[in-house]
């Protein structure tokens, strides 16, 4: 006998644009975080179970942004640096709380009563710099700065040993990433879609939030851009995207009589062919999960700061539909009375499986047991201890401990796939139909926002690949065994508070929308005044393509909104809206600026083979 019906993870990895950004707390360092604690964890929980044997098959979305940085050799340099610094850190975290540490103050101050003005004296007692070189982690003192050092000991048994771990750690994932992935992730992830374990979808350029965009142009260039650096970075076209912010709206009319298409025919002309969306979005009625706000991570509630409620907002009346299957999206372009369908098939975020990891309340990730994300260590920014309690305050959090972490995981992983395959087995009794679950997350939240997320990830697909009754798929490859039988119109939506687009255009972001027309606009007259360009031209209408793509970023509104980076994303929107006017400036004034472009392009270094030419009208 078969199996009962089919499960897919869908992952969708993405960060702002941050090359050459600055560090912390905004800017690579976001890129850094999440390739330690995410991409390479499941590099090699992935690369772990395909060498055991293990036949399982995810669903894996990285945006081209987020690639395009994962493939520069100037971000994983900076990368290699942040391993050092964490290692480094580790380090000075064991000395700090190992138990010699309160003999070590009283040696030091010995030594420093007698050593010279100015002369160095090392966490070891030693006074020679040569010394220090030869001591893994010594730190160095004036000693006038020993003198004024307190003199009670740090020693902590368990930080201690929290310290070591994270060394080993740390190290490891450097280990993975110069000598098992031989500093390219991108073309680890590559091998393993060529292999046929995962598949890789794509998403627009840089994360545009396609329905608020002003021009039809600017959707096509989001797309084409995208599937070009797809295509060169993978090898192969994308089938599936994830669209941004899962924000989807049908086609309309403009006030002066103007159609413009619905995403779905954008979707089409460029050879996609499944995409996923929000629960509500295919089943109708009150949005539920992420686009409710229950959930962990940077997800949460959203303020608003309004006289009316959000009740108000319109809620799409429930429809006869389900989750478990895909659909075929109607052409919204050739109206509602039309039968033809786009072509382009819909799958839907399961709720059930969803929340049971994404929310906030009973979601697996705020087990007591877990590492605490929010508290660090001010000696090294280090993540010490666990969850503890539901509303236990930070500074009464209980000590990390990983083997209590590793019990939990084993429980969590097999109630999570015993779940998956009842709720399929259950679809399967009431409808006799093979169904198809989906459960869709941000890739991030699994290792850096759930720490033992992705260990937890590779114990599921163990278990489900060992079941019978579950066939392990991919987005694509599910839509094409398994076609949609049904289309479906679908409302305009998003993942964001309410299920709408408050998220990115509300009072606080409202403004930016008219600068990104306005950009838009140019660029299309200025790709149809340049039809054959002389190189100098072409050079500079690249990088004005390049600017006008950053500038469409949905990471500026959402990080206004929701006051996580407010004004680092004020500054990055600013910068570019200003590079794209003085070099769309040097071309109306027809004296392109080649230094500048090529000044930017050293800055943004993304997307090389640019054609402006997808601006086009």
């Amino acid at each position: 006998m078969g199996a009962l019906g089919a499960f897919t993870f869908v992952l969708h990895s993405h960060l702002p644009y941050a090359r050459l950004a600055g560090r912390w707390p905004h800017g690579e360092e976001w890129i850094h975080e999440a390739a330690s604690e995410t991409y390479i964890p499941l590099l090699q929980t992935l690369y772990d179970l395909k060498e055991e044997g293990i036949q399982f098959r995810l669903t894996v979305g990285i945006t081209p942004i987020l690639a395009e940085q994962l493939a520069d050799p100037l971000v994983l340099d900076h990368f290699d640096q942040y391993l050092d610094d964490r290692i480094e850190a580790a380090r000075k975290d064991m000395a700090y709380f190992g138990e010699k540490k309160a003999l070590q103050v009283e040696a030091i101050r010995e030594v420093a009563s007698q050593a010279p003005a100015g002369a160095v004296v090392a966490a070891d007692a030693e006074t020679s710099d040569d010394a220090l070189d030869e001591v893994p982690g010594a730190e160095k003192f004036t000693p006038a700065e020993v003198r004024q050092a307190e003199p009670e000991s740090t020693a902590d048994p368990h930080l201690y040993y929290l310290a070591e771990w994270y060394k080993n750690w740390f190290e490891g994932i450097k280990q993975a990433f110069d000598e098992r992935f031989n500093r390219d992730l991108i073309g680890a992830f590559r091998r393993l879609q060529d292999e046929g374990y995962i598949e890789i979808t794509t998403c627009a350029a840089t994360h545009g939030y396609l329905p608020l965009l002003g021009r039809d142009s600017a959707i096509q260039a989001q797309l084409k851009t995208g599937l070009r650096s797809y295509e060169r970075l993978f090898g192969r076209p994308a089938t599936g995207i994830w669209l941004p912010e899962c924000a989807y709206r049908p086609a309309y009319v403009t006030g002066d009589g103007r159609v413009r298409p619905g995403i779905e025919k954008f979707l089409h002309d460029v050879g996609l062919k499944v995409f996923f969306s929000e629960t509500h979005t295919i089943t109708g009625g009150q949005p539920v999960g992420v686009a409710a706000g229950d959930v962990i991570g940077p997800y949460g509630d959203i303020k608003r700061r309004y006289v009316i409620p959000a009740a108000t907002t319109y809620i799409p009346p429930r429809k006869d539909v389900t989750t478990y299957q895909p659909y075929y999206v109607s052409n919204t372009t050739a109206g509602s009375n039309a039968e033809s369908h786009s072509g382009v098939a819909v799958i839907g975020r399961n709720n059930r499986t969803g929340q049971q990891v994404w929310s906030a309340d009973w979601g697996y990730p705020g087990d007591f047991d877990y590492r605490e994300f929010h508290k660090k260590a001010g000696t090294s920014g280090l993540q010490y201890w666990r969850v503890t309690g539901a509303k236990t305050d930070l500074s009464h959090k209980d000590y990390y401990h990983p083997d209590w972490a590793l019990y939990k995981i084993d429980q969590h992983a097999e109630h999570f796939a015993h779940l998956v395959a009842d709720l399929l087995r259950d679809y399967h009794n009431q409808t006799g139909e093979f169904g198809l679950i989906a459960s869709n997350y941000d890739t991030e939240l699994f290792g850096h926002w759930w720490f033992e997320g992705v260990i937890w990830l590779g114990k599921v697909l163990r278990h489900l690949a060992n079941n019978p009754d579950v066939e392990l798929t991919t987005a694509s490859t599910y839509v094409a065994q398994y076609p949609p039988r049904q289309v479906l119109h679908i409302p305009e939506s998003s993942w964001g508070a309410g299920g709408n687009h408050f998220t990115w255009d509300n009072g606080d972001t409202h403004w930016m929308w008219a600068p990104i027309h306005e950009a838009e606009a140019r660029m299309e007259k200025l790709v149809a005044r340049f039809p054959n360009p002389t190189p100098d031209e072409d050079l500079v209408l690249k990088q004005t393509a390049r600017e006008l793509l950053l500038l469409e970023s949905s990471d500026w509104p959402f990080l206004v909104t929701t006051g996580q980076a407010r004004e680092y994303a004020i500054q990055r929107f600013s910068q570019h809206v200003e590079r794209f006017g003085k070099l769309a400036s040097s071309l109306e004034a027809g004296t392109p600026d080649v230094a500048l472009a090529n000044e930017l392009w050293e800055l943004d270094k993304v997307f090389p083979d640019m054609d402006y030419r997808a601006y086009s009208a």
